[in-house]
Formats: C-alpha cells, structure tokens, sequence
C-alpha cells in the first residue's frame, strides 16, 4: 500500500472540534516524544540536524518544549503519566555531577529560550515538578535559574523569558532579585507601537512574533502576576485591539498568513487566541475567537508536517530544511504546543461552551499600518500587500520579509540557487540581472509609505539602480507599478502565486505575450502585463523551494530593461480552481495613472518609514 505522508501527523483524522479533541491532539504530538527522552529524563535528542548553539541546548529545547502544552493540560486538571519522568530530568538537567546537565548559562544562550517554559510550569504546577523534588534538587534547579537569568537577554521578545523563570521562582519561595524582573518590563513595554502593536525588539520588525511571542506572554504575564495591576490592564487593552486587525492574518478556511521567521513553529500562529481565552480577555465573541483557534488546528490536521514515527519534522506544510533558520534544532518545532494553553481552562469556561462562529472577512482591502500591508481576503486565502520589512541577515531573510506579496493559501518560496538566475521562483517579487546568471531582488527600503489602502516603497538592487514601487489592492487581483532608473540594460523576472503541481506535469499552462497563467487541479494563478513589454512563462521551480506544497508552478512575466527610466506594470491574483476563478481570470484590472498614484501620495501619504526603512547595520 502507498505512503500517505499526511497519516503520520498526530492531528490528522481529528475533528478538532471540541475541547476533548484538543486534549487528545496534546497527547497525540507528546506520545511520539517519549522513546527520544534519555535515561536520566533530561534530554530529548530528536535527529542529527544541528543548530548553531550547542547539543546540550538543543536536548534542553527537546525535552522542554512541550511543557507549552503539557502544563496547561495538567493545570486543568487532566492526568499525565510522565510528571515524574519530568521531575527526573529538572533534578539530572540542572546537576553539575550529573553526565545529562545542560551545562552552564554565561552568556545570552538558548538555554534561557527553553527555561521560560519551566518556570511557567513551575508557576502553574509547583505540586508537580517541584514539590515533590529531594532537596538537592530544589537547590541545584534554583540555583540554575537564578544564575542564568542574571545574564542580558536578547534585546527583543527574549526579555519575556525573565519573567516568566521569575513568576516559577517566586511561586516556589526563592528569592531572587526582582529589579531585573522590573527592568526588563518596562523595556518591553519600549517595543509597544501603539493600536495593539509591537515590534520585536530594535531592530524594526512585525511578524508571527507580535502574536505567538509578545502577546503571547503578555497575556500569560496578565493571568499569573500578582500586584501589577496597570500593567496588566494595559497588556489586555493592548491584546483587544490587537485581536481586531490580526484575525485579518488567518483566513476563512483556518490558514494563516505565511510571513517572516521561525514558521516552522506551525499552529504556534494560533497560539494568541488561546492566549485570549487564558487571560479572560474576549477581545471578540468568544465563538469568533474559538472559530479561529479551531479551524486553525484543523488546517494542520491535513498537512504532512510530522516524520514517519509522528515526530514534527522542521519545516511548514512538509519537511524542508531550506526553509528554517540557523536556531532550528529538531527539538524547534514544538513550540507549536504554544496553541495548547487554553486546556488548562475548564470545561465550562465560555471559550469551550461558545458555537464556533465564522471568520469575519472583509470584501474591502484593510490597510495596517504597522506591519504595512494592506490585506485582501478571497476564499480559502488572505493576501498581504507588503511595502517591505527590514530584512535580518539570516537564511532566506529576503524571501521571508521583503516579497511585494504574502498569502496563507500558496505560502511564499525561498530561492535555492542565487546564481540561477534562469531558475528562480520570485513569486511575489520582481528579479533583476545584469549578468544572466545572478540577481538582485528587494531586499530593503530607501523608503516606504502607506496611503489608504495603497502601499510605496523606494529600493535599491545595486547602488545606481533605483526602484520604485506602488501596490494596489484590486480584490482578487492586485497591482504592482515599478519604475526603474538604471544606467544599464536589465533583465527583469517577475511571478505570481505559486501554485501545487501534479507530479506528472498534468497541469494547464498558458505562456503568451504579456500573460502567464498556470492551472492545477486545485487552482489558478496568473499574472499579466498591463504595460505590455514582456512575454509570460509558466515556469516550473526547483521542488521544496514553496513551504506549503513540495512541487510548485508559478506564472511569471519576463523580459528585457533597457537603460534609463522604465515603467512596468503587473496585475497577479490566484483562487481555487472553479467558475469563480475562471470567471476572475476575464476581469483584468486597468492600469492605474502614475501620475495619479504620485499625487495620492504626495496628498494622503503617511510616512512609516521609521517602521519599515532598516537601521544600518
């Protein structure tokens, strides 16, 4: 019988619809987990993949990770067979004589990533994990903590990490100096932007962080702290408002918006509305807020995200390596229990009795300021029009962060080769090559600006070329008007949506002047010239290069830049296959007025450039 790769996620067959499947679900990730765990309990070592920091932290993430889900299971009130495995590997992990310790904390150090998730457990369950520890153990797992949080965190969500290792100590009766517990929220509350936003540190960036990280521990923070009232006001306030613009980022069929770093952390992304219910904060009616926590899940459900033996792989939609970061040990990917903290509410919690309701979509574009994307819902997708983020230096950080374009349904691709130029996917974004064989995309922005729902942005392939950009919502299409100063001749390359391929290449391709369109059994994607210069590909990537589907097609405009100004202008859009998308596909957007568009902004521009331009590094 053939392999179905997607039988071999722990989710798959679930209904997902209860809080008893959400229970099952826990159990059904952690059951994989247990013939990894060492014989002294302290380590989980996974596969051979390495990260960048060492064998004993990437153990320590093993073994900690699901304690995300474990502790809320168990906070309410359901039984776990493995609690004492758990004390065993806190009393061995944290013993200097012991041959599975994690070794010392000097330094900013991943270790101190992996120890929030235990002091949140011992906040919550002390009874369990510490408690019943000998007395060396309490000691030597104090004394650890206490050492390592002494140390700075990286200067971004990180500090959270603090803070969550002190709500642990101080619910155990060990004293600790709680001036750095102070000191690291309120620079915390320094990354607040306003409207229910944060950026994730200093450096000027707005992704799956701001929910699954700074919200995400913020609302915990609310529910556990003692005697910070106004503080913990304010991070419900700010939760309120965030919930109304981030729902924009999930689609109607439980996706999400696939954008930016670490989303190998998969239903992590949903983890912000189990954050709402765990706090009491009904920032939506409590059916919404279940219908996106739920239909989330239930998306995961049918993606082939785990090993044959059901242990999370690193990737997204499949296993890829391509895709993941140099952080990405294979211990990384259960932080995706994150999405589990509403288990430690009970059954009559009005999260859990609510009906499901539906996603609340918007037929117009809804502009967000600062992430600065505009976002358009079709069926089973939401699409960001994105003016471009500052792009970290780590692998695929371009992809990730500076693509014109974002969608839940088709994902994003990473390049796999910079010197084949001829090859390259570039969905959503615009290639430029002088050579034939090397490229230049968007990687940064001189500037950007948001003006209603239309989004601009300045940037820089080579010094002396110059481009700007302008993206137009015109739902499902959209537009994009570049203008190119360049000193030289060009080849530009410039795609659509990726789109799933049959494995033999049974696809629909239509490849004409000024129009590429490809159809699958599942969907159509195209893209056309509204400028009329270039000739259209329906070209065929390297296989793992999209993180949702192994093997895409992708709809592209190609041609020729000649030295001097030019103007290219190109309408893309992609729908599941159907009338509604053929029907679509006859209703092509007129090019917009440039003029016009200048004048707009010139008129309506409001400047986030302190948002969006990076810092020089």
């Amino acid at each position: 019988m053939t392999y179905d790769p997607v039988s071999a996620n722990p989710l798959h067959g679930n209904p997902l619809r209860t809080r008893a499947d959400v229970e099952k679900a826990l159990r059904d990730l952690f059951q994989p987990l247990l013939p990894y765990f060492s014989k002294g309990g302290a380590r989980v070592r996974l596969d051979g993949a390495a990260a960048h920091f060492d064998r004993a932290a990437a153990d320590l993430e093993g073994f900690a990770r699901p304690l995300w889900g474990l502790t809320p299971l168990a906070a309410g009130g359901a039984e776990f067979d493995h609690w004492e495995l758990y004390r065993r590997g806190l009393a061995n992990g944290t013993d200097p004589e012991h041959p599975e310790y994690w070794g010392e904390v000097n330094s900013t150090d991943q270790r101190m990533v992996e120890l929030a998730a235990i002091g949140f457990t011992m906040r919550l369950l002390p009874h369990l994990v510490w408690e019943p520890l000998e007395q060396k153990a309490k000691d030597n797992l104090a004394a650890y903590l206490k050492h390592a949080r002494q140390f700075d965190y990286a200067d971004n969500n990180w500090k959270f990490f603090r803070v969550l290792v002190d709500l642990g100590l101080e619910e155990c009766g060990v004293e600790f100096d709680r001036s750095l517990t102070e000191k690291y929220l309120e620079e915390l509350d320094g990354f607040y932007l306003g409207d229910g936003w944060y950026r994730d540190g200093n450096i000027r960036r707005i992704d799956h962080y701001i929910p699954f990280a700074m919200h995400f521990y913020g609302l915990i923070y609310a529910k556990l702290a003692r005697g910070d009232e106004k503080r913990v006001q304010a991070y419900k306030e700010r939760a309120e408002l965030f919930a109304k613009d981030i729902r924009h980022w999930f689609d109607d069929e439980g996706g999400t918006l696939a954008f930016g770093r670490s989303l190998t952390y998969r239903f992590a992304c949903g983890g912000i509305w189990g954050a709402l219910a765990f706090a009491d904060v009904e920032a939506l009616p409590w059916g919404e807020i279940k219908g996106q926590f739920m239909r989330h899940l239930r998306w995961w459900a049918e993606k082939p995200i785990a090993n044959r033996d059901g242990i999370l792989s690193i990737g997204y939609g499949y296993p890829n390596l391509f895709m993941s970061e140099s952080y990405n040990s294979a211990g990384s990917p259960y932080w995706a229990l994150k999405a589990f903290l509403p288990l430690a509410l009970p059954e009559d919690h009005p999260f859990w009795t609510a009906e499901e309701t539906e996603a609340v979509t918007d037929e117009a574009p809804v502009p967000l300021k600062h992430p600065g994307m505009v976002m358009m819902h079709t069926p089973g997708n939401v699409v960001a029009l994105s003016s471009g983020q500052q792009n970290w230096q780590m692998r695929a950080g371009t992809e990730k962060y500076a693509k014109f374009v974002y969608a839940s349904r088709y994902g994003f691709s990473v390049e796999v080769d910079e010197r084949a130029y001829p090859m390259g996917v570039f969905d959503g974004a615009l290639a430029l090559s002088d050579d034939g064989r090397h490229y230049r995309v968007r990687e940064a922005n001189e500037a950007a600006q948001i003006a209603g729902d239309n989004l601009y942005s300045r940037w820089k392939p080579w010094s002396d070329v110059e481009v700007e950009t302008w993206l137009l919502p015109a739902n499902p299409w959209h537009i994009r008007v570049h203008r190119i100063t360049t000193p030289r001749a060009l080849h530009g390359t410039e795609g659509g949506f990726a789109i799933g391929r049959a494995d033999l290449n049974a696809d629909q391709v239509l490849e004409e002047a000024g129009r590429a369109v490809a159809r699958s059994r599942t969907d159509l994607s195209a893209i056309v010239d509204l400028s009329g210069q270039r000739s259209g590909r329906a070209h065929r990537p390297f296989p793992n290069t999209n993180l949702v589907v192994a093997k895409t097609l992708v709809p592209q405009l190609r041609g020729d830049i000649a030295a001097g100004t030019s103007v290219l202008v190109t309408a893309a859009m992609a729908l599941p296959a159907g009338e509604a998308a053929e029907a679509a596909l006859g209703r092509v957007p007129q090019a917009p007025d440039l003029g016009e568009l200048e004048q707009l902004f010139a008129r309506r521009g409001v400047d986030v450039s302190a948002i969006l331009v990076p810092e020089r590094f």
